[in-house]
C-alpha cells in the first residue's frame, strides 16, 4: 500500500472516531433514532440533551452527541482524497462561526400522533409507564409512548387511575 493511500485510510478512520467521541451505542432493542434512555425505561429521540426525559425521571443513558457538539453528518467523514490530509488541520484552526440568527423556538417534544389501532368506545388507553388511563376522545388516548387498550373495569382492576381523577362513564 502506498503512502498516499495509507494517509487517506488513516484520515478516514480518524474522522470516524472523532464523530463517535462521546456517543454511546444505542442498544439493539432501541427504536430507530433513539438518542437517550430515560430512567423509567422509555426512549428519547430528540437531538438535545436539555429537556430530554422530562417527566420520565431524567436521563439514564445518553446515546447522542454531547450538547456542545452537533453530530457530524456521515458525508463529512468521506472527503475527497486531495482534501483529506489538509481538511483536519484547517478545521481545527478555524474558530466556530458566530450565530447570526437565534435558533427557532422549539415546540413540545411530543408530536401529535394518530391513536394506536385497536381502541373503541368501550376501551380506555392505559399508559403503562404512568399507570394512568385515558378516555376515548381525550388528548392522550392511544398516543402515549407505551400503553394498551382495555376496558375501564380491567384498567381499574390492574390498579390504573383515571386521568385527572375523572372516570370515562
Amino acid at each position: 500500500m502506498n503512502a498516499k493511500r495509507l494517509t487517506q485510510c488513516m484520515t478516514f478512520a480518524v474522522g470516524l472516531l472523532v464523530a463517535q467521541i462521546g456517543m454511546a451505542q444505542a442498544p439493539a432493542g432501541a427504536p430507530a433514532g433513539a438518542t437517550g434512555l430515560c430512567k423509567d425505561g422509555t426512549y428519547y429521540t430528540g437531538a438535545n440533551k436539555q429537556g430530554a426525559c422530562r417527566g420520565h425521571q431524567g436521563v439514564k443513558d445518553w446515546y447522542g452527541a454531547p450538547n456542545n457538539q452537533k453530530a457530524a453528518p456521515a458525508s463529512s467523514a468521506t472527503s475527497t482524497p486531495a482534501s483529506a490530509s489538509t481538511a483536519a488541520p484547517a478545521a481545527a484552526a478555524s474558530p466556530a462561526p458566530a450565530k447570526t440568527q437565534p435558533a427557532p423556538a422549539t415546540t413540545s417534544k411530543k408530536t401529535p400522533t394518530a391513536p394506536a389501532a385497536g381502541g373503541g368506545a368501550d376501551k380506555v388507553w392505559v399508559n403503562t409507564a404512568s399507570n394512568v388511563y385515558h378516555c376515548p376522545g381525550t388528548k392522550y388516548y392511544g398516543t402515549t409512548k407505551a400503553g394498551a387498550y382495555m376496558t375501564e373495569a380491567d384498567a381499574k382492576a390492574k390498579g390504573a387511575r383515571p386521568d385527572h381523577g375523572q372516570s370515562c362513564k
